[in-house]
């Protein structure tokens, strides 16, 4: 997820026409793929197995398992990438922002992204097997959301659904890997990720709207059409409310209501950006939601830690 790429090497380039490319322009071509160059989206997976880790372990969450999911967030992240691009090799050369992706350059082969996918999500189970059976039973789920979203963009208006559920499966995982099961908090968790996937997802797919009309992509953007202000704050307004009942119901306080309210005040500077629907601001807004997420994970650590 990036407003620009950064362009890889091209296999087709006429300094490496002549033969393949090096192992390091390789790797750097994957390197590309998986985005590592744009953390954001590993940051928007991890803040909620993060919230979810820290209210199932009552504030101390084993270690070993927050390292598990932080890796798995890591890889999954980089798998997903691979897949998305490996879907939408097609379309991505079509619009401005994703054609200098490695697939849309020929950089990277279509079979090359299906194996860098396959790969990166053999280590990631391969993780989760260190953690109790019934989470490695989970963890097929996301594996299978992960697979399927990039592809409902041509079925549905509403793909960030699918997104929300593939980020926000590490939920019921957590609370299982560490409590042993999955209360309706974690459940109403799911349900404040997959609302928060529809928000920045959908500010993010504002900025590729007039891209994704001309080519017949779906998106939430081209669902609200001119409602779409609206319903980011119809939405935002429903994730907040969400994220404090959750942590009333766990006993949580002031510290926890301090960082829901800089969660609040973010939403609104997000509104602020989109108001005049420019692509670049629209960007930002979305971009600015790692600091929404990181808002309500200060305030709930400092408020284990302060609270007990």
């Amino acid at each position: 997820m990036s407003n620009t790429e950064v362009p890889p090497v091209k296999i087709g380039d006429s300094r490496t026409a002549a033969r393949p490319p090096a192992w390091r322009e390789r790797l750097r071509n994957y390197y590309f793929l998986v985005r590592l160059h744009r953390p954001i989206g590993a940051f928007l997976l991890m803040w909620p197995a993060l919230w979810a880790l820290w209210l199932a372990g009552d504030g101390h969450p084993p270690w070993p398992v927050v390292l598990i999911f932080v890796l798995g967030v890591v890889l999954m992240r980089s798998a997903g990438c691979a897949i998305n691009d490996f879907a939408d090799r097609d379309f991505d050369g079509h619009v401005a922002r994703t054609n200098q992706r490695p697939l849309a350059t020929g950089a990277v082969s279509p079979g090359e992204a299906i194996g860098v996918f396959v790969t990166l999500s053999l280590v990631s189970f391969a993780l989760v097997l260190l953690l109790d059976w019934y989470t490695v039973a989970l963890s097929t789920v996301a594996l299978g959301l992960t697979a399927v979203y990039p592809f409902m963009k041509r079925f549905t208006h509403v793909p960030q659904l699918f997104l929300g559920a593939a980020f926000g499966w590490a939920i019921p995982m957590a609370y299982m890997a560490v409590a042993g099961t999955i209360p309706v908090a974690a459940w109403l968790l799911f349900v404040a990720t997959l609302i928060w996937a529809l928000i920045y997802d959908t500010q993010y797919a504002m900025v590729d709207r007039p891209d994704d009309l001309k080519i017949g992509i779906k998106s939430t953007a081209i669902l609200f059409g001119d409602r779409d202000r609206l319903a980011i704050g119809v939405l935002q307004v429903a994730m907040l409310g969400l994220l404090l009942g959750i942590g009333l119901d766990a006993g949580r306080g002031i510290c926890y209501l301090g960082g829901l309210a800089i969660a609040a005040g973010l939403g609104l500077y997000q509104q602020w950006l989109i108001r005049d629907r420019e692509p670049r601001a629209c960007f930002q807004a979305f971009l600015n939601n790692n600091y929404f997420g990181l808002a309500v994970f200060v305030g709930l650590v400092l408020d284990y830690a302060v609270g007990g």
